[in-house]
């Protein structure tokens, strides 16, 4: 979701140099955290030894991605009001991880998804059906972060041309695979303490500093955005972006939908469940994580209303073009709260900024390379492939080849999606997480009837559904900024499926459960009520 100028390109040095001491930081903490790596436990899991503070930064960390900082100020630089409310729908999501989905997880699973619905199914198809899942909403993830990398590094460096990018797609794929397969869960999860850290003190400290400029008085700075923006007092109230009609209006229901609901059904984050000792530990991480994860998205405020301020909208088309999506709002303002264009103070905010976003986008791909590879390796080959035959180390064996692979259809997939919407890549897979995996975990969790029919069912359907609808939408084509402009196959009038793909998902498990002739064990569903409420039999 990136795209980035560097106007100071004689302080591409220094650039170099910040890159350079993230990547080689991180790299010692995981191969020093690889050498933990004893077990499956170890790996996938770095042994539950993780603290719930520990954990809360880390799911930070997995959770604020390039799209979170550069994408969400960008969008309030340009759309006010309605920008602020990605923010709301982020932050209200871990309401419902919180409530429904942390604890019974821990509880109940052992390493993925998958392991709780499968306690009291039929374990292959199952396993099968969410193991797809998995793989398809992380790639999709991976697509989006690893196409922005390519476009951050490559521009900020000064570099042009697709194999300027293409050569930094690569670097960055196999940065992602070495931190999974030599640092499994422990070195990743430190990877993503560190940048979560590194995120909060760059957000905070460009913070203050457009505060400073208005006196830290918000409502100074509110005004002064407003009249940048050139949309006077609407700037500031609903409506600039979602209420030019009943179509934008349903969109951004649909849109939020998929936001709330779709955090508690993303693979890498509810794998990071797994890794604490508790399940009050598990709760503790989440709640640490809504106040760090809170505390950003505030400051958000501040980077889009001072971006509206001090770059303005003419100062994003001078570097995106004449339909800006807003993506270097953050780093241009960066450049000028250090001093502006051309300035040794401008490049060096310019700098950090840009390396606090590439470090942003390494800890989220380890992260979804970490939980897609694991979903294969302990779901469909362990499981399904093997049966339950394979030996632990045959198993984290290929869970290691398993990254390799995702990794490299991953960064092959990315050299040729340059000009993909990054933005309807990870909509998407809010949409899948949402459409196919959270309707699955709460049947599975609280209801007694539902069977595997209604399992399988609930997961492609979700899965096809909100994949096909997004091919059909004005995302892919008929709109200005679609993926072809020139050409008009739509037929589904919203951006993003969840107001539609979602009740299917839920529908198609309820259907699949009540046309089904299996009968559940209630004995099954007893215990896994039990372990789930209680903790009792929990890995």
């Amino acid at each position: 979701m990136i795209v980035l100028a560097s106007s100071a390109t004689e302080h591409r040095g220094l650039t170099m140099t910040l890159f350079g001491l993230f990547v080689v930081a991180t790299l010692v903490i995981t191969v020093r955290a690889g050498r933990q790596n004893r077990s499956a436990s170890d790996f996938y899991a770095g042994g539950r030894g993780f603290t719930g503070f520990q954990n809360g930064l880390a799911i930070s960390g997995d959770y604020m991605s390039a799209a979170s900082f550069l994408g969400i100020a960008g969008l309030i630089a340009l759309n006010g009001y309605d920008g602020f409310l990605y923010s709301i729908g982020f932050l209200v999501a871990w309401l419902v991880a919180l409530l429904l989905i942390a604890e019974p997880l821990r509880n109940s699973g052992r390493f993925t998804m998958a392991d709780v619905l499968a306690f009291r199914m039929r374990q292959r198809p199952v396993r099968t059906a969410a193991g797809v899942s998995t793989i398809v909403v992380s790639i999709f993830y991976l697509l989006a972060q690893m196409v922005g990398a390519g476009a951050l590094v490559a521009l900020l460096l000064g570099v042009t041309g697709e194999g300027a990018k293409r050569w930094t797609i690569l670097a960055v794929g196999a940065l992602m695979i070495v931190y999974v397969v030599i640092g499994g869960m422990k070195g990743t999860t430190w990877v993503q303490i560190v940048k979560a850290v590194l995120l909060i003190v760059g957000a905070a400290l460009m913070t203050v500093l457009v505060l400073a400029k208005y006196h830290f008085n918000p409502s100074e700075l509110l005004g002064a955005a407003a009249s940048a923006s050139g949309k006077g007092t609407a700037f500031l109230e609903p409506g600039l972006k979602y209420g030019a009609s009943d179509t934008s209006k349903l969109d951004f229901i649909s849109l939020g939908i998929a936001l709330v609901l779709g955090t508690a059904g993303l693979p890498h984050i509810l794998v990071r469940f797994y890794t604490v000792p508790t399940a009050k530990a598990a709760r503790k991480s989440v709640l640490w994580a809504i106040g760090i994860i809170g505390v950003f998205y505030l400051m958000t405020l501040a980077l889009g209303f001072g971006a509206a301020a001090l770059v303005g909208r003419s100062g994003m088309v001078a570097v995106e073009g004449k339909t800006p999506s807003g993506n270097t709002a953050a780093p241009l303002l960066a450049e000028q709260l250090g001093g502006g264009s051309g300035t040794t103070g401008g490049a060096i905010m310019l700098a950090v900024i840009s390396a606090v976003a590439f470090a942003t986008i390494l800890a989220v791909v380890a992260g979804l390379t970490l939980a897609s590879s694991a979903s294969f390796a302990h779901d469909l080959y362990a499981n399904v492939i093997r049966r339950g035959k394979a030996g632990e180390k045959e198993e984290v064996l290929s869970a290691k080849w398993a990254a390799v692979g995702i990794g490299a259809v991953a960064i092959v997939l990315s050299l040729y999606a340059g000009k993909l919407s990054t933005a309807a890549l990870v909509a998407l897979a809010f949409a899948v997480a949402a459409s196919a995996n959270l309707p699955t975990l709460l049947y599975s969790l609280f209801w007694k009837r539902f069977t595997t029919t209604g399992a399988v069912s609930s997961v492609y359907a979700g899965l096809i559904s909100s994949v096909v609808l997004v091919v059909f939408s004005p995302v892919l084509s008929g709109g200005k900024n679609s993926l072809f402009p020139n050409t008009d196959f739509h037929w589904f009038p919203l951006e993003n499926p969840g107001l539609v793909s979602i009740p299917i998902g839920f529908l198609a498990g309820w259907l699949g459960t009540l046309l089904s002739k299996e009968r559940p064990d209630p004995a099954k569903y007893a215990e896994l009520e039990v372990r789930s409420l209680t903790g009792l039999g929990a890995h």
